[in-house]
């Protein structure tokens, strides 16, 4: 009869804590935790093969040793041995690649310009570990990994050292928030005796006055406004003081706690950009070649002109005309041989053509764009 079988077996303990079942088997020595109740898996982040801790000192009593799993070319140390957090493997990789990969592309959001300069860094780290993850393009990915830590070793160093301090800050102030929760409640349980203790000196005192034969109403009354004056007194005394001005902790960007405000780095308004000179310091002077007329004696125009299908859309007669007197006197002022001779002397002198034309003043192409 299987164990599974069996009546009463035990069901498969799947505790992700440490990776552990009652059915894990080590690939070595088949030892079982079925048979071996103390056995210990490990595992090594280098190929996430598991073995138990005896294989491990066995095999790696001397030191650096290859995998015994058979396929496995990896050459393993006996420190290099860990034990399993997740239960899947691949999790398990996956943790401790993003943990490498983030402790090298460590930049904040306040390193960047632009929320959209952070979201590409985020994006091109993303796509880094699902390479190394998913066992694509692993090379390059690693040449592109190795190459980006040398290049800004000194930028990474100095992040890891602030996120340290914040981290030290961080536990000092959650330190800080515990001791004042527990001096709180050691006031709240003080105050609490006290009121106990007052009520029953109160209470004494009220029997006492009773018993030397005193007014009840009046010892009643009494009794309370007693009561209530120092309820008034104990109330004034735990309100808290209000802090001078100087107190570090009223600084600009620190809330009541302490706690910083992180975020983009402050942007500098961009400065106005001058007009553009797309032709590069060459000149058009405006000189009109002809004057547009009103009207024109053409059959084709006066047909236009009458068709309100025409000018529905916005058509003009006039920019019609206009553009064909443009295109009938586009030729003007260009004379090839001036042209020629112009760029015989930029090339003689070295400059770029429309340098030399802006410099030494040739005559240029006056067009009017009707446009």
């Amino acid at each position: 009869m299987s164990r599974a079988a069996q009546p009463g077996a035990a069901p498969r303990d799947s505790r992700l804590g440490n990776g552990e079942g009652k059915d894990d088997i080590c690939p070595v020595c088949k030892s079982s935790r079925y048979m071996n109740v103390n056995l210990k898996l490990l595992i090594n982040p280098t190929c996430y093969h598991k073995m138990c801790q005896s294989c491990v000192d066995r095999v790696f009593l001397h030191g650096k040793a290859n995998c015994p799993i058979p396929g496995c070319k990896h050459t393993l140390k006996k420190s290099g041995f860990r034990t399993q957090t997740f239960e899947d493997l691949k999790v398990e990789r996956e943790v401790d690649i993003r943990k490498e990969v983030a402790a090298v592309f460590n930049r904040r959001e306040d390193d960047f310009e632009s929320l959209r300069d952070y979201n590409d860094y985020l994006n091109t780290v993303e796509d880094i570990i699902f390479n190394l993850v998913n066992l694509v393009d692993v090379e390059a990915t690693k040449r592109k990994f190795e190459q980006y830590k040398v290049q800004h070793e000194k930028e990474i160093k100095e992040n890891a050292s602030l996120a340290e301090q914040e981290a030290l800050q961080s536990h000092a102030q959650h330190k800080a928030e515990r001791e004042q929760a527990r001096q709180r409640r050691e006031a709240a349980r003080r105050e609490e005796a006290e009121e106990r203790r007052e009520v029953e000196e109160n209470r004494r005192d009220v029997l006492r006055r009773l018993e030397r034969g005193q007014d009840p109403a009046k010892v009643a009354k009494e009794g309370q406004q007693i009561a209530l004056r120092r309820r008034q007194d104990r109330q004034i005394g735990a309100e808290p003081k209000p802090q001078p001005h100087g107190d570090p902790s009223s600084h600009v960007g620190e809330d009541a706690g302490g706690l910083a405000f992180r975020g983009l780095r402050t942007r500098q308004k961009a400065e106005p950009e001058g007009p553009v000179d797309p032709f590069g310091g060459i000149t058009f002077h405006k000189r009109k070649y002809f004057t547009p007329q009103d009207d024109y004696v053409w059959d084709a125009l006066q047909v236009s002109r009458k068709d309100p299908l025409i000018g529905a859309g916005g058509y003009s007669i006039q920019s019609y005309t206009n553009r064909a007197l443009c295109e009938a006197f586009l030729g003007l002022g260009v004379f090839v041989a001036d042209e020629a001779s112009e760029r015989q002397t930029a090339k003689i002198d070295g400059g770029a053509v429309g340098t030399a034309r802006a410099q030494i003043g040739v005559r240029t192409m006056h067009v009017e764009n009707q446009f």
